[in-house]
């Protein structure tokens, strides 16, 4: 028996890795996906998480927007299966889009869940048909970028063209990257694409931009505990006082 394992039976399932932590609309956080957040390589999860959660209090104040923000795993989809049939089954309707953020990983094995070791950020302009690349580790990702750049060609029937922006901001260790992923994705969704002036033009590079990592996860974390309070108060108004749930907090 493992030293975890044995800590668990100890003290229950309280330091389960899986033990749910979260769950926020179509993503369910795990105690593993938040000790990752704290100071780790961000999880699938994670970047899922900070997409639902933009989506669910950022994008509605816009109703005008058509931007879409995939999650890794539709990225992965993307990039990994070779049936375009079935790719274009399982992504979502890009006829009226925009604009489309695309997390990506450099995992290679298609059997391996969650793997990989760096994440960087694909940015598509459909109106002007142009896929922006933000690595915050030189050109790590740049082959597979490049692949997804071209497997979306495909599924939106109409060329694209990818410009890698070596001006990108740079992560000063190895476990950063997602969370540059993150805070560059919501700025450029927030201060470049819904704030835009629709007569001037946008400059998308991020050339300049200092990018707080430390700060940025705990505002992630504060956020993540803020919502599993109101989940919390939420089923303790609900339920029975002689019931004891074992389901994580939600928020739906």
């Amino acid at each position: 028996m493992t030293f975890r394992q044995r800590m668990a039976r100890h003290f229950g399932d309280s330091l389960a890795p899986e033990k749910p932590y979260l769950s926020y609309y179509d993503v369910l956080l795990t105690v593993e996906d938040i000790k990752a957040l704290k100071h780790d390589w961000l999880t699938d999860n994670n970047i899922a998480f900070w997409e639902e959660y933009l989506e669910r209090e950022t994008l509605p104040k816009y109703p005008q927007a058509r931007i879409i923000l995939l999650r890794p795993s539709m990225t992965f989809l993307l990039m990994k299966e070779p049936d375009m049939r079935q790719v274009r089954a399982a992504l979502p309707d890009f006829s009226k889009v925009t604009h489309v953020f695309l997390p990506i990983n450099d995992n290679r094995n298609v059997s391996v869940a969650e793997g990989g070791s760096h994440w960087s950020l694909l940015l598509v302009s459909v109106l002007d048909g142009v896929a922006f690349h933000y690595d915050s580790l030189g050109g790590s990702n740049y082959a597979e970028a490049n692949l997804a750049t071209r497997k979306l060609t495909q599924v939106l029937q109409r060329p694209l063209r990818f410009i890698n922006l070596e001006d990108c901001p740079q992560q000063e260790n190895g476990s950063d990257c997602g969370v540059f992923v993150c805070l560059l994705m919501r700025h450029l969704l927030v201060k470049r694409l819904l704030c835009a002036n629709a007569r001037e033009k946008v400059s998308m590079s991020m050339g300049g931009k200092m990018v707080d990592s430390y700060g940025g996860r705990k505002e992630m974390m504060r956020i993540i505990e803020n919502l599993r309070k109101e989940g919390e108060r939420r089923r303790s108004r609900s339920a029975s006082p002689f019931t004891h749930n074992k389901t994580p907090p939600r928020i739906e």
